[in-house]
Protein backbone atom coordinates (compact mmCIF):
# COMPACT_ATOMS: atom_id res chain seq x y z
CA UNK A 1 0.00 0.00 0.00
CA UNK A 2 1.31 3.45 -0.99
CA UNK A 3 1.63 6.17 1.75
CA UNK A 4 -0.45 8.54 2.47
CA UNK A 5 1.02 11.62 0.59
CA UNK A 6 1.64 9.62 -2.59
CA UNK A 7 -2.25 8.39 -2.25
CA UNK A 8 -3.69 11.61 -1.27
CA UNK A 9 -3.09 14.04 -4.60
CA UNK A 10 -4.45 11.08 -7.09
CA UNK A 11 -7.61 10.95 -4.47
CA UNK A 12 -7.92 14.78 -4.29
CA UNK A 13 -7.86 15.25 -8.51
CA UNK A 14 -10.51 11.70 -8.66
CA UNK A 15 -12.85 13.05 -6.90
CA UNK A 16 -12.65 16.97 -7.55
CA UNK A 17 -12.93 16.03 -11.32
CA UNK A 18 -16.07 13.67 -10.60
CA UNK A 19 -17.84 16.01 -8.45
CA UNK A 20 -17.07 18.77 -10.14
CA UNK A 21 -18.59 16.93 -13.53
CA UNK A 22 -21.71 16.67 -11.62
CA UNK A 23 -22.16 19.84 -10.82
CA UNK A 24 -21.37 21.33 -14.39
CA UNK A 25 -23.67 19.40 -15.98
CA UNK A 26 -26.53 20.15 -12.80
CA UNK A 27 -25.55 24.10 -13.88
CA UNK A 28 -26.32 24.27 -17.22
CA UNK A 29 -29.62 25.68 -17.48
CA UNK A 30 -28.32 28.69 -15.62
CA UNK A 31 -25.91 29.94 -18.44
CA UNK A 32 -27.66 30.94 -21.80
CA UNK A 33 -26.32 29.75 -25.16
CA UNK A 34 -26.91 30.93 -28.76
CA UNK A 35 -29.64 28.87 -30.60
CA UNK A 36 -26.70 27.95 -32.52
CA UNK A 37 -25.01 25.86 -30.37
CA UNK A 38 -25.60 21.86 -30.46
CA UNK A 39 -24.80 19.23 -28.21
CA UNK A 40 -21.51 18.60 -29.28
CA UNK A 41 -20.55 21.99 -28.13
CA UNK A 42 -22.23 22.43 -24.68
CA UNK A 43 -20.76 18.63 -24.16
CA UNK A 44 -17.07 20.42 -24.96
CA UNK A 45 -18.16 23.47 -22.51
CA UNK A 46 -18.97 20.49 -20.07
CA UNK A 47 -15.31 18.79 -20.52
CA UNK A 48 -13.54 21.86 -20.78
CA UNK A 49 -15.24 23.59 -17.77
CA UNK A 50 -14.43 20.32 -15.54
CA UNK A 51 -10.97 20.10 -16.54
CA UNK A 52 -10.65 23.64 -15.21
CA UNK A 53 -12.05 23.21 -12.44
CA UNK A 54 -10.06 19.93 -11.97
CA UNK A 55 -6.86 22.38 -12.44
CA UNK A 56 -8.14 24.95 -9.79
CA UNK A 57 -8.81 22.03 -7.06
CA UNK A 58 -4.77 20.97 -8.03
CA UNK A 59 -3.68 24.15 -7.65
CA UNK A 60 -5.66 25.10 -4.32
CA UNK A 61 -4.66 21.61 -3.07
CA UNK A 62 -0.96 22.88 -3.92
CA UNK A 63 -1.05 25.88 -2.63
CA UNK A 64 -2.98 24.60 0.64
CA UNK A 65 0.10 21.87 0.44
CA UNK A 66 2.51 24.99 1.00
CA UNK A 67 0.68 26.50 3.39
CA UNK A 68 0.01 23.50 5.77
CA UNK A 69 3.48 22.01 5.26
CA UNK A 70 2.20 19.03 4.49
CA UNK A 71 1.43 17.48 1.33
CA UNK A 72 -0.67 14.95 2.86
CA UNK A 73 -2.83 18.02 4.11
CA UNK A 74 -6.48 16.46 4.11
CA UNK A 75 -4.91 13.90 6.89
CA UNK A 76 -2.87 16.41 9.07
CA UNK A 77 -4.32 19.43 8.46
CA UNK A 78 -7.72 19.41 6.85
CA UNK A 79 -8.81 22.22 8.44
CA UNK A 80 -5.96 24.68 7.17
CA UNK A 81 -5.70 22.92 4.10
CA UNK A 82 -9.34 23.36 3.37
CA UNK A 83 -9.59 27.52 4.25
CA UNK A 84 -6.81 27.59 1.97
CA UNK A 85 -8.78 25.89 -0.76
CA UNK A 86 -12.19 27.33 -0.42
CA UNK A 87 -10.35 31.08 -0.01
CA UNK A 88 -8.30 30.06 -3.88
CA UNK A 89 -11.13 28.30 -5.54
CA UNK A 90 -13.35 31.38 -4.27
CA UNK A 91 -11.28 33.84 -5.65
CA UNK A 92 -9.82 32.48 -8.83
CA UNK A 93 -13.84 32.17 -9.38
CA UNK A 94 -15.17 35.67 -8.87
CA UNK A 95 -12.20 36.61 -11.16
CA UNK A 96 -12.91 34.61 -13.92
CA UNK A 97 -16.49 34.32 -13.91
CA UNK A 98 -16.00 38.01 -14.03
CA UNK A 99 -13.39 38.03 -16.94
CA UNK A 100 -15.22 35.58 -18.98
CA UNK A 101 -18.77 37.21 -18.83
CA UNK A 102 -18.48 41.03 -18.51
CA UNK A 103 -14.35 41.53 -20.05
CA UNK A 104 -14.05 38.68 -22.86
CA UNK A 105 -17.79 37.51 -23.43
CA UNK A 106 -16.97 34.18 -23.25
CA UNK A 107 -20.18 32.77 -21.72
CA UNK A 108 -23.13 34.29 -20.27
CA UNK A 109 -25.62 34.00 -17.79
CA UNK A 110 -29.34 32.84 -18.49
CA UNK A 111 -31.87 35.15 -16.40
CA UNK A 112 -32.48 31.97 -14.27
CA UNK A 113 -28.80 32.40 -12.55
CA UNK A 114 -28.63 34.31 -9.14
CA UNK A 115 -25.79 36.60 -9.01
CA UNK A 116 -24.03 38.72 -6.38
CA UNK A 117 -22.72 41.87 -7.13
CA UNK A 118 -23.19 40.58 -10.96
CA UNK A 119 -20.93 37.35 -10.10
CA UNK A 120 -23.09 34.06 -10.80
CA UNK A 121 -24.41 32.59 -7.42
CA UNK A 122 -23.89 28.80 -8.65
CA UNK A 123 -20.23 29.02 -9.44
CA UNK A 124 -19.78 30.50 -6.10
CA UNK A 125 -21.49 27.83 -4.50
CA UNK A 126 -19.76 25.40 -6.36
CA UNK A 127 -16.12 26.01 -4.56
CA UNK A 128 -17.98 26.31 -1.21
CA UNK A 129 -19.95 23.08 -1.25
CA UNK A 130 -17.61 20.71 -3.57
CA UNK A 131 -13.94 20.89 -1.46
CA UNK A 132 -15.40 19.75 1.57
CA UNK A 133 -17.45 17.39 -0.02
CA UNK A 134 -14.09 16.08 -1.73
CA UNK A 135 -12.32 16.72 1.50
CA UNK A 136 -15.06 14.41 3.58
CA UNK A 137 -14.22 11.65 0.49
CA UNK A 138 -10.18 11.64 0.26
CA UNK A 139 -9.69 11.36 4.27
CA UNK A 140 -12.24 8.17 3.53
CA UNK A 141 -10.68 6.76 1.13
CA UNK A 142 -7.81 7.33 3.04
CA UNK A 143 -8.65 5.22 6.19
CA UNK A 144 -10.15 2.74 3.96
Amino acid sequence: MLPTSARTVPEWALWAIVLNFFWEVAQLRFYAFAPTVGRWERVWDVVHCTAGDGLIALVSYAAAALVTRAPDWPARRPKLGLTVVLCLGLAWTAWSEWQNVYVNGAWAYAASMPTILGIGLLPMLQWLALPPLVLLAVRYRLRA
